[in-house]
């Protein structure tokens, strides 16, 4: 009985608008859909409101993967692991360090976007649609200059498109997972440079143990303060930060 309540209550709350909207001729129509003197299609305002609210779900997926977090949010990581630190600096730490210099990276793109884009569609000089292809093209130009040629040739080879004459024409649902996946090769590239001093350490250390016959005496113990003494006189973070910054110097 209980389900047969639940789905008049839906069957009415979808069916109420509607009723009212009759009833009320000078309601506002939920959606509307104009042609302008040039053949392209403007949507109503509440339907821009609604597409907008739905776009802002894609938001964290957006920094992810088409900017320049995935390689040092993985870099950060790593340093962590190679320093032996399990919980310091905390994830929100490095997640928060990680975001602001993508923000420092990004800017350049970011104000192309608003300065060609955003700042004409808020004017009005321009429609959604033609802001939406003019904020694709810094984007795409940034996430080409950091893809690799085999990784782009793999996913065009993949998707079997034969269509797409240079790598500016490449659409973003192709381009996305091959820039992905060259930030990947490049993190991990950059993580192992970083985790090889720390890793001798840890060898030097465990001969040392073994030489003096300290079997029960864990390596790492010992070696923490040593990696964290020499992480802090070679100035570890900023050598790490204008590393990353500097691998984009392309864009």
């Amino acid at each position: 009985m209980s389900l047969w309540r639940l789905l008049l209550v839906l069957a009415l709350t979808l069916v109420a608008p509607l009723a009212l909207a009759a009833d009320n001729p000078l309601s506002i129509p939920a959606i509307t859909l104009s042609t302008d003197t040039q053949g392209q299609q403007e949507y109503s305002v509440s339907l821009q409101i609604l597409l907008i609210m739905t776009a802002l779900s894609f938001i964290p997926a957006f920094v992810m993967l088409m900017t320049s977090f995935t390689r040092i949010i993985i870099v950060f990581s790593i340093l962590r692991q190679a320093l032996g630190l399990q919980q310091t600096p905390s994830n929100q730490i490095l997640v928060g360090l990680a975001l602001f210099l993508s923000m420092f990276i990004m800017a350049p793109v970011f104000e192309q976007i608003n300065r060609e884009a955003l700042q004409p569609y808020l004017n009005e000089q321009m429609t959604a649609q033609d802001a939406l292809v003019k904020a694709e093209g810094p984007m795409k130009h940034f996430m080409l200059s950091q893809t690799r040629e085999s990784d782009l040739e793999l996913f065009v080879r993949l998707s079997k498109r034969t269509d797409i004459a240079s790598p500016e024409a490449t659409p973003l649902t192709i381009l996305i997972p091959a820039f992905v996946t060259s930030e990947l090769k490049t993190a991990f590239q950059i993580g192992f440079m970083i985790f090889i001093p720390f890793l001798i350490i840890d060898m030097v250390v465990a001969s040392i143990l073994m030489a003096m016959g300290m079997m029960m005496l864990s390596p790492l113990t010992i070696s923490l303060p040593f990696k964290i003494m020499l992480f802090v006189l070679i100035d570890g973070w900023a050598l790490i930060m204008g590393t990353l910054a500097a691998s984009f110097g392309g864009t």
